[in-house]
């Protein structure tokens, strides 16, 4: 529904804001310049989002203010030139009364009041990006004033102008003065703009945490602003939402019909949330049941109250969040049961460090130099990817290094927590594990950085991890399995840096830097030379020692990323339900989808794709 209400937010807004034209026009003509008008707006809003609003955002304060301002200043003067008695309306008296003297027509009513509070939900999104005390003191001292006086005004003026004897809708630009009424126009739809750029960026970020939790398809993510976190652009969903927003300020052109749409996904949103904020109560702030149930009884059946309202305006209009609403949980579902299945898959058919090994003097395995990171989803075991990879080329690097980059539930992941690194088999075989954590919100760096921050978070894994790997023993096997957390670099000075050099001049040095560096030997040619430079300590193990030369020169030789490309086909037998989801949608959503080197990061010159069949 949030999804939904970024579609229909910019539609209404920007069309609303266009439609105070047919009030300066001729009758007849304005029909034909408002819905060309609001889509060219439309389309300009969305080619622009690619630039991000970091560099526009100085002006949205200023828009805002000045349109508070400005509708808050009307409707003072249509209060006291109109009907100075219409405060009286801030009484609950007066809503009472009127629903009980209309009964049904004044419940189906309240579907029709809902753009009155359409926009209040964005505050909880802005929450992501704006303090709790500024929203309150900016609501409470700013907006809910002047939204009060502007309706105030608009009530004063209909109360003496109720009869209409012309074709002209009743709305906004009907109170405001006709000497004001371009400024305003230009202002409402400065408004507009800012008010759907809001929403747009909260569809964005919605939509990149679910994709980090897999319950959305992958998508290119674009971090927009180098300083303010949070301004990312998705292309894919840029466009989607540019031509659905078209659709349905073309196929509607009406504002009424646009108006029950999102009162629908807003108070649908509303329902929700408060729903959700129940268990909040209970589970996260450890509060009693009935305090929750109070709160939901209470907020609840109002929400209930207006749900039902808009629920009666189905055939005119409010289809559309439900129609968009189910089309992006089918697609969310879909894309949720094939990823877990797959895992699972993967999961079953994972292959033992042993039993690859083994198969080496039968296929002829040969070690090559550099860095082979296997990017894989499992935490445990090695994936069947890779011995389909080792069974058709049997050769891989000299370090390899199983990737897996899970996003945890939780908004950012500290820095010295970011890396889980441990071995896997004997010290010799030099095979790692890394688990890489990120929280939902976290920005990925570039590959370069990514890069060096795991093999120091390698190498500090080899200087300070557990002895007695290469030992046999009872525990051996439990002590293979055994992970440290690492930190980045950033966060532990004190460890092993990486140092890269351009050049291989002055090689003598080696011996004078022998306690505080390990370098690979002289070459022949100039290329470039990595170096680990450790804290200055206690003579470490000749093991170790060994281990993080290895380690080294395979980082000079340079770093390959293997990753896994799985056709997925359901099984033989399988309901026709599942082969439709498996061979068609999820199939369809994988080949039309950002692949893992987008969502990685990963350089494609160094990348290596290995297809693979899986029946689920």
């Amino acid at each position: 529904m949030v999804i939904g209400d970024g579609i229909l937010s910019p539609a209404i807004s920007v069309f609303s804001a266009v439609s105070g034209i047919e009030l300066a026009m001729s009758k007849g003509h304005h029909q034909y310049i408002e819905v060309p008008f609001a889509c060219i707006i439309l389309i300009a809003l969305f080619a622009l989002q690619h630039y991000g609003t970091h560099r526009v955002g100085f002006l949205f304060a200023p828009v805002v203010i000045t349109w508070l301002l400005c509708i808050s200043s009307i409707g003072v003067y249509n209060i006291f030139h109109w009907n100075p008695r219409v405060y009286r309306a801030l009484s609950p008296y007066y809503m009472y009364k009127f629903l009980k003297k209309t009964q049904r027509g004044g419940w189906m009513s309240l579907g029709g009041i809902l753009l009155c509070i359409t926009g209040s939900e964005a505050m909880f999104a802005d929450l992501g990006h704006f303090s709790q005390l500024s929203i309150k003191i900016a609501f409470t001292s700013i907006v809910y004033p002047s939204l009060i006086l502007a309706y105030m005004g608009q009530a004063a003026y209909l109360s003496q102008n109720h009869v209409v004897d012309n074709n002209y809708r009743i709305g906004f630009y009907v109170s405001v003065p006709e000497k004001l009424r371009w400024p305003v126009l230009i202002l409402a739809i400065l408004a507009a703009v800012v008010g759907s750029q809001a929403i747009i960026t909260g569809t964005f970020s919605i939509i990149k945490q679910c994709s980090a939790l897999g319950c959305f398809p992958r998508v290119k993510i674009v971090h927009i602003s180098s300083k303010t976190h949070g301004q990312i652009y998705i292309p894919e969903i840029n466009w989607i939402l540019m031509l659905l927003c078209l659709a349905v300020t073309i196929g509607f052109r009406d504002t009424k019909s646009m108006g029950n749409a999102a009162g629908l996904a807003v108070i649908t949103v509303m329902l929700v949330t408060t729903c959700l904020m129940s268990l909040v109560i209970v589970l996260c702030w450890h509060q009693s049941v009935i305090l929750a149930i109070c709160f939901i009884l209470f907020f609840g059946t109002l929400e209930v109250l207006y749900f039902s309202a808009a629920l009666i305006k189905f055939l005119e209009g409010a289809w559309v969040p439900i129609a968009l609403s189910f089309f992006f949980m089918s697609v969310m579902c879909v894309w949720h049961y094939g990823t877990l299945r797959q895992y699972e898959f993967d999961l079953q058919n994972t292959v033992s460090v042993d039993r690859l090994l083994s198969l080496g003097p039968g296929l002829g395995i040969v070690r090559v130099g550099g860095i082979g990171l296997i990017h894989t989803d499992l935490v445990s075991g090695i994936p069947s990817i890779f011995s389909h990879f080792v069974t058709n080329i049997p050769a891989f690097h000299q370090v390899l290094v199983f990737l897996c980059v899970k996003t945890v539930s939780i908004a950012h992941v500290k820095h010295e927590e970011r890396f889980l690194v441990g071995h896997i088999g004997l010290r010799e075989h030099r095979i790692y594990r890394c688990v890489v954590r990120y929280g939902y919100r976290d920005a990925r760096v570039d590959d370069v950085k990514f890069e060096n921050d795991l093999i120091c978070s390698i190498a500090e894994y080899v200087r300070t991890g557990r002895e007695g790997l290469d030992n046999a023993g009872e525990d051996s096997v439990k002590q293979r399995e055994e992970m440290m957390v690492v930190g980045t670099p950033s966060t532990h000075l004190d460890g092993i840096q990486v140092c890269e050099d351009n050049d291989v001049a002055n090689t003598e040095l080696a011996s004078t830097l022998e306690l505080r560096e390990i370098q690979s030997p002289p070459v022949i040619k100039p290329r470039k030379r990595v170096r680990f430079v450790i804290p200055k300590s206690p003579e470490i193990d000749r093991n170790v020692r060994d281990e993080l030369r290895a380690l080294m020169e395979a980082r000079e030789a340079g770093v390959a990323y293997i990753m896994g490309h799985s056709y997925v086909r359901a099984k033989q037998g399988s309901s026709i339900m599942k082969k439709m989801v498996i061979n068609f949608g999820y199939d369809f959503l994988r080949r039309n989808c950002r692949t893992n080197t987008y969502v990685l990061n990963v350089p494609p010159a160094s990348t290596l794709e290995v297809g693979m069949v899986c029946h689920i």
